[in-house]
C-alpha cells in the first residue's frame, strides 16, 4: 500500500493522517520532515511484509522525530521535570530525541499508546526486548530511500529476509561507529548490543 492511501481508523491516536503529518510538519522542517515520510513509507512496507498493523506503523514512523529539532535546553527541562534518569543529561539529541521525545509527544498531542510511544523510545538506543512495532520503526529509520551510507544496501537486503537480523546488524554496525569515532555508547545501546547479536 502507498502511504498515502492509508486511511487511520483512529485507533490509536485522535487524529488522521493528514491532521497527524501536519502536527509533525510545525515541529520539523526541510529535510527532516522528508526523512520522516520516507520512514514512514518504509516502515508501511515492513509492516505489510511482517503482517503487522499498518496504522500503528505510520504513527510511530510519523512520529519518531517528532522532537529532533528542539532545543537542548527543552530536552533538559523535561529530562529534570519529569525525573527521567539523570544518565541522560550526559548525552545529547541523538538519545535524547527518541527518549525524551517520546515525554514531547505525549504532551503535545495527546498520545498515550504506550506502543507508540516505546517504539519512538526505543528508534534511538533499541532495547533488549523489542516489539514487531519497535523493530519496524528502528529499521525503518535505518533503511530509508533517502539513506546513502557504507552498509546500508547490506542492511536494507537482510532486514528484506528477517527483520530482527536487520536488528542485529543495525546494533553491531552503530557500536562499530561509535567505537571508530571515540564516541561515547549510551549504557541502553550496549544492553541492547548484547541482547541482540546472537541473532545475526
Amino acid at each position: 500500500m502507498n502511504s498515502e492511501e492509508l486511511v487511520y481508523q483512529k485507533n490509536y491516536i485522535p487524529m488522521s493522517r493528514t491532521e497527524l503529518i501536519e502536527a509533525v510538519g510545525k515541529s520539523v522542517t526541510g529535510s527532516r520532515f522528508d526523512h520522516i515520510l520516507r520512514v514512514e513509507k518504509k516502515a508501511i512496507q515492513l509492516a505489510e511484509k511482517n503482517n503487522f498493523d499498518l496504522e500503528k506503523a505510520s504513527i510511530a514512523a510519523l512520529l519518531h522525530d517528532y522532537a529532533k529539532q528542539r532545543s537542548d535546553s527543552e530536552f533538559i527541562k523535561y529530562i529534570n521535570e519529569l525525573e527521567l534518569d539523570p544518565l541522560l543529561l550526559d548525552y545529547g539529541n541523538a538519545i535524547w530525541h527518541g527518549v525524551v521525545g517520546a515525554e514531547i509527544v505525549k504532551k503535545e498531542l495527546n498520545i498515550f499508546d504506550e506502543d507508540i510511544l516505546n517504539a519512538i523510545r526505543r528508534h534511538t538506543v533499541g532495547a533488549p526486548y523489542m516489539t514487531l512495532l519497535d523493530q519496524i520503526t528502528f529499521m525503518a529509520d535505518y533503511t530509508e530511500d533517502g539513506r546513502d551510507f557504507e552498509g546500508v544496501e547490506q542492511a536494507r537486503i537482510i532486514t528484506e529476509q528477517s527483520l530482527a537480523k536487520g536488528v542485529a546488524f543495525q546494533m553491531k554496525s552503530t557500536l562499530a561507529y561509535l567505537v571508530a569515532n571515540n564516541r561515547a555508547v549510551f549504557p541502553a545501546t550496549i544492553d541492547s548490543y548484547n541482547a541482540w547479536i546472537s541473532k545475526i
